[in-house]
């Protein structure tokens, strides 16, 4: 790849993934092209850039990609990291180089869609495609491909993203077990999106089995997949049967662990507002409105639209209610939220 369109535009549209998934799925790694350049990169630098990529993750659970540290994430990258693809490296090094600044162009991507910006997260998801291949780290492309089948089936493109997820999942069959459950997992949310109870059951069965997998191995170098546990499964689960309008398998899933703390803010949020529509679902409007509210003050302070979409979820099962003044009042606070500059 050319290391000097790092950042290359492209529309969003469905069909800008087209060519660089194809050519991932073609042959997810590629050689190493070495290039004279005068700034010697060494491994101070790679720890430099995961530590960064560290600090990067946990900011953004915390408070979501609309916070001055995760915007700033694309500053680092142009201003920092462009120089050093372009140094003088070892093979080694020159891998270790890509692949970390595939995480941090992922992370770009993950940060600019929960805070709403969709062209620049799928310009970011593309070249952390990329980078993921030139730096020969196959199992970090699939996990980048997985993130942009779900960026695609949160916009509307469920069978698209189904087809991504399978992608990222067969191709690399040797694969961290993790890696693999968790291309499943998004597989199981877009046939649930797309209401296919019996597809979605199976991929989510097989994600499980994947997690414990990995987890049996004992976690090892992929730090960027640790995220992959027990409670992320139980996380998605109760979505995917929220989506299959299964309120019950959502409590059953939800009942399995711990609500997120503090630390994972956006998923204590969004974990609310499943279990609002849920509510909702089974006709308890008291107990959804309640936890709506609360969901909602959560997503206020995080300035996370991605949040919204998951309020604006909730508020469509509400219609049955929407002239009980209750319903109503609520339905002007997502309003009043919604209308935000930074959500708008």
């Amino acid at each position: 790849m050319n290391r000097r369109n790092f950042l290359s535009a492209s529309p969003f549209v469905i069909s800008a993934f087209s060519e660089p998934v194809t050519r991932w799925l073609v042959s997810p790694t590629e050689p190493l092209v070495e290039q004279p350049g005068r700034v010697s990169v060494g491994k101070a630098h790679i720890e430099e850039l995961r530590e960064a990529a560290d600090s990067a993750r946990v900011w953004d659970s915390r408070f979501g990609g609309s916070g001055w540290k995760s915007q700033s994430l694309t500053a680092y990258l142009y201003e920092r990291i462009t120089p050093l693809l372009s140094g003088r490296f070892s093979e080694n090094v020159g891998r270790e180089l890509f692949s970390v600044t595939a995480e941090m162009a992922r992370l770009a991507g993950w940060t600019a869609f929960d805070a709403g910006q969709q062209q620049a997260a799928q310009r970011h998801f593309i070249q952390a495609l990329r980078l993921a291949k030139a730096g020969g780290d196959a199992d970090l492309g699939s996990y980048v491909l997985s993130t942009m089948a779900m960026q695609a089936m949160m916009r509307g493109f469920t069978s698209q993203a189904i087809d991504m997820a399978q992608g990222a999942y067969e191709r690399v069959p040797s694969a961290d077990p993790r890696v693999l459950g968790f291309a499943k997992l998004i597989e199981a949310r877009a046939h649930a999106r797309g209401g296919d109870t019996r597809a979605a059951c199976g991929c989510l069965a097989l994600a499980e089995r994947l997690q414990q997998h990995g987890e049996a191995e004992g976690v090892g170098s992929l730090t960027w997949i640790d995220f992959f546990t027990r409670q992320r499964i139980i996380t998605d689960a109760a979505e995917i049967f929220r989506d299959l309008g299964n309120p019950k398998a959502t409590f059953a899933w939800h009942a399995m662990g711990e609500m997120p703390g503090d630390a994972f803010a956006r998923s204590r949020g969004i974990r609310l507002s499943v279990l609002a529509s849920a509510y909702a679902q089974q006709g308890e409007l008291e107990h959804g409105l309640r936890l709506g509210r609360t969901s909602l003050r959560l997503f206020s302070r995080l300035q996370t639209v991605r949040g919204i979409d998951y309020i604006k979820i909730f508020t469509t099962s509400l219609q049955p209610w929407h002239r009980e003044p209750a319903v109503a009042d609520y339905l002007r606070e997502v309003r009043t939220l919604a209308s935000q500059p930074a959500l708008a």
